[in-house]
């Protein structure tokens, strides 16, 4: 017996034998065989199996080749062009399934493409700094059993403390974003002008801060715009507004009427992309800013956003390690000399982290202090499962269909195999006709994403453009088509493709049924799916119902809220008494701080008189109001009395709410006296119910209300009217005569509190959308395999209608196993949907409980719509008249 490398390679003989034209076959094979053993005799085994292997090739010329039956399908081209005629002919022929099929692809492809639009924008953030993998955000960690949190705004010292100490950092810069000051919004005007501009996007900034972020310059310099003390830089579009065709640095602004300190404008930025986690138009300078003695010196005043470039190398592992010297050596020691209990703890607990730039948008979700708009990656992660959920429905419906017409194409392929068709080239038909079905659903689909983009920007709350521009679009289309076409198509190919010739003609195969199992199996996935969907909807609904409707412990309607009134200087007074004249005003109040987001926020430690040393202190707002803020919202006060403005005393006066006194273990905090961490304290006066001031994720956190008479940017108007129009009308009026060159703004305290909701009311409409989208595509498939079924079982159905069956019994027959398969979806969906939801609600302190009814009416609902859907064709074959379908019988 030969050696096995000394005969020659074996599998290059089969594929000269699957090539190779058969009236050649023996006699090459033949020759290469003499050839290999003449020069095995004369080199080695290694040449003889080398120069065997290149005779075979060299066979590998059209003259030699075996030519396939059918002249067409030696060239691909051509059979390409056969198989679209073929994919032409079955759609012409079968329009109802076609349409279905198309119908349901193009949903799908346009809710995929939408939400793939969304995707990349919350991906895209922050991608555009050029040594953005050098750029970090400072971030404080707190991580004791029991409690722990993050936050990111720090006190003015960390920046020479870093600058000094670690050679790994390059610059520092200090963001102060929140309302604090001048940051958040101002009346605006150019020196030279008289009338009054409301403004938002301002922040407080370092000039290194320019740098570090990279921010581009129209005109000025990085390094020099903010350099001096009361500077500012402006972007793009603002001096476009304010200074049209001109360079408006060296330009001088008044900020809320206050002339006795204006500022200089030191450059124009370019315009934030709208993918920047930082969003602002005005940067102030806080070069030589001190808000007040000792604050940029001191740790009290946590309010600065810290960013850091470090040196190309460096390790940010390493320099968070090096970080804690800060806390050992500054931070601990502080808390130390004024005798603060947490000493032991921040030293034990708290750490410092170096956020990455481009995580700053999408993974700052458990950041307290968070005060630049940010995504959240888990909507990323919910909204791509949609359109795989989705997309993957559409497909079911292509692949159900043609496995259910597979008896319509049965005869076909018993026949095409009969005269010399090969399986791959059946596969190849039908692969064709798929790619073609994902053609034209990808057109369609296109078109139906791009008239549906605004109305998806609206639900997202984004502003989406279609890049029809854009390099990647053609070929990532194309590669979408082929990759759907061949997802959709794999399977039902494979299945058309395997009958037996003998059989197909012997008549053994009928109504497609060797995969009903399979179909049915994918009409419970469709049906699970979008009831999953369906009950995300019903209880996002009651969830936002719950916290727009609960007892929130103040009253919101019919409040005015008067923006920008801390312009009003003097005449702060005079302008209150003028309001409380019109007879459908019932009280006003002035204050900064209200319980809704966008209003000024201010927090601090605070201990029971004479117990700093002793105690860990109570973290919790602390808000200057007037005496008419607890009447003009509604609050109740529990115990004690209200502040006055006849009681000079009340100047030290203050009132908390209930959870402020549980945590300082007050039972009747009425007469105690209470200290906050930088001295001061205050007599407690009274103590007001417990009312929602945050979003209603979190529980009521302790707040003390001090009196401060005619402070604040808002005066707040609570009326009594039927005729809101008129009465605004007369509060505009009134403004105009105070404030002739500043236009009113005015807001609804009830539609500033459903704002803080719009998270998830956004949530509820996306929901929703995508469960219709959901059960369209799931009954446009129903529907379908239900005509296919009355078609196939029509002479079934008039023989029982000859033997007297009744039309409920046909329709029971035609319906059941179909709401069969409806029922086990909703027990395999229900489950799920109570889970997801339950892990949606944990993010919540305030929410509803789960209920049966939800699962009951989205049962009902689903039921009805399935039978609604399949009812109409099972109706209409048990009405048919028998005679016409057994004639030919």
């Amino acid at each position: 017996m030969k050696k096995h490398h000394h005969i020659p390679p074996r599998f290059a003989e089969k594929i000269l034998n699957q090539i190779i034209r058969p009236d050649l076959a023996e006699e090459v094979l033949g020759d290469l065989e003499e050839k290999f053993y003449a020069t095995l005799v004369k080199r080695s085994s290694f040449r003889a199996r080398l120069n065997y292997w290149y005779q075979v090739l060299n066979y590998l010329r059209p003259f030699a080749i075996r030519k396939r039956s059918g002249a067409s399908h030696s060239n691909p081209i051509v059979m390409f062009s056969h198989n679209i005629k073929i994919a032409r002919r079955s759609i012409l022929k079968q329009k109802m399934y076609a349409a279905i099929k198309i119908g349901g692809f193009s949903i799908g492809i346009a809710a995929c493409l939408l939400i793939a639009l969304f995707i990349r924008e919350e991906l895209s953030y922050d991608k555009h700094y050029a040594d953005g993998d050098n750029i970090y955000r400072l971030v404080g960690a707190y991580d004791e059993p029991g409690e722990s949190w993050k936050g990111v705004t720090l006190p003015a010292i960390i920046k020479p403390l870093l600058e000094e100490g670690f050679p790994e950092i390059e610059k520092t810069g200090r963001l102060i974003i929140f309302d604090f000051f001048a940051s958040g919004n101002n009346q605006f005007r150019p020196v030279n002008e008289m009338q009054n501009t409301y403004e938002e996007g301002f922040v407080y900034a370092d000039p290194e801060t320019l740098e570090i972020l990279e921010i581009p310059m129209v005109y000025g310099y990085q390094t020099l715009a903010l350099s001096e003390p009361n500077t500012l830089v402006i972007s793009q579009k603002k001096a476009d507004k304010y200074f049209p065709g001109e360079n408006p640095v060296g330009r001088m602004i008044i900020l809320n009427e206050n002339e006795s300190n204006p500022y200089k404008i030191g450059g124009v930025m370019e315009n934030f992309p709208s993918n920047s986690h930082l969003q602002c138009d005005f940067i102030l300078t806080l070069t030589g800013k001190e808000f007040w003695p000792g604050e940029q010196s001191d740790w009290n005043g946590y309010v600065y956003d810290s960013y850091l470039k470090l040196r190309p190398g460096s390790n940010p592992v390493d320099l968070e390690e090096k970080l804690l010297s800060i806390r050992d050596n500054h931070i601990v020691v502080d808390y130390e000399s004024r005798g603060d209990q947490r000493a032991g703890d921040i030293k034990e607990y708290f750490s410092f982290q170096l956020q990455p730039v481009k995580d700053i948008y999408l993974r700052s979700d458990d950041i307290l202090d968070n005060n630049v708009p940010h995504g959240d990656l888990k909507v990323v992660w919910v909204f791509g499962a949609i359109a795989v959920f989705i997309l993957l429905l559409a497909c079911i419906n292509f692949i159900n269909l043609s496995t259910a017409k597979s008896a319509n194409r049965a005869k076909e392929v018993g026949l095409r195999k009969v005269v010399g068709s090969y399986r791959s080239g059946l596969v190849s038909q039908f692969m064709t006709e798929s790619l073609v079905f994902s053609f034209i659903s990808f057109i369609i689909g296109a078109l139906l994403a791009w008239i549906l983009l605004p109305y998806f920007n609206l639900l997202s709350g984004k502003s989406l453009v279609f890049p029809w521009s854009a390099w990647w679009l053609v070929p990532g289309f194309i590669s979408s088509i082929v990759i759907t076409g061949i997802m959709a198509g794999f399977y039902p190919a494979l299945y058309l493709s395997a009958f037996k010739p003998i059989d197909v003609l012997k008549g053994k195969l009928s109504r497609g049924s060797s995969s009903s199992k399979m179909r049915g199996g994918m009409v419970i996935f469709q049906f699970t799916t979008s009831i999953v969907l369906m009950i995300c909807t019903f209880i996002t609904y009651q969830q936002m119902t719950f916290i727009l409707n609960t007892k929130i412990g103040f009253d919101k309607e019919q409040v005015v809220m008067i923006q920008g009134a801390n312009t009003l200087g003097k005449k702060r007074a005079a302008f209150k008494n003028e309001l409380l004249q019109l007879s459908e005003v019932m009280t006003v109040t002035q204050s900064s701080y209200f319980p809704v987001s966008g209003t000024q926020r201010n927090g601090d430690s605070f201990w029971k008189e004479g117990r700093s040393k002793l105690d860990k202190g109570v973290g919790s707002q602390i808000w200057w109001v007037d005496q008419d803020y607890i009447p003009a919202l509604g609050m109740k006060l529990v115990s004690g009395r209200n502040f006055s403005a006849e009681m000079a005393s009340d100047s030290s006066a203050m009132i908390i709410n209930q959870t402020m006194a549980k945590q300082l273990g007050l039972e009747d905090p009425v007469g105690e006296r209470i200290t906050v961490s930088w001295g001061r304290s205050w007599n407690v006066i009274g103590m007001v119910e417990d009312f929602h001031f945050e979003s209603m994720k979190g529980d009521v956190e302790p707040l003390c209300l001090v009196f401060g008479q005619y402070s604040g940017s808002i005066v707040s108007v609570k009326v009594n009217t039927k005729d809101m129009a008129g009465t605004l009308a007369s509060i505009s009026r009134l403004w105009e005569e105070f404030m002739p060159a500043q236009p009113i703004r005015y807001a609804f305290l009830d539609e500033r509190y459903a704002r803080m909701y719009a998270d998830v009311e956004r949530t509820g409409k996306v929901f929703t959308a995508f469960a219709v989208l959901a059960i369209v595509v799931a009954c446009l498939g129903l529907f379908a395999l239900s005509a296919f079924m009355v078609e196939q079982r029509s002479k079934e159905i008039s023989v029982r209608k000859v033997l007297g069956a009744s039309l409920g019994s046909i329709f029971n027959l035609l319906t059941l196993n179909f709401l069969r398969l409806v029922l086990i979806a909703m027990v395999i969906a229900m489950p799920i949907g109570w889970y997801v939801m339950r892990k949606w609600l944990e993010d919540y302190a305030n929410r509803i409980e789960i209920t049966w009814e939800v699962f009951a009416i989205t049962g009902i609902a689903v039921l009805l719509i399935a039978l609604l859907t399949i009812s109409s064709e099972s109706i209409k074959a048990a009405l048919i008249n028998p005679a016409k379908k057994l004639r030919s019988e």
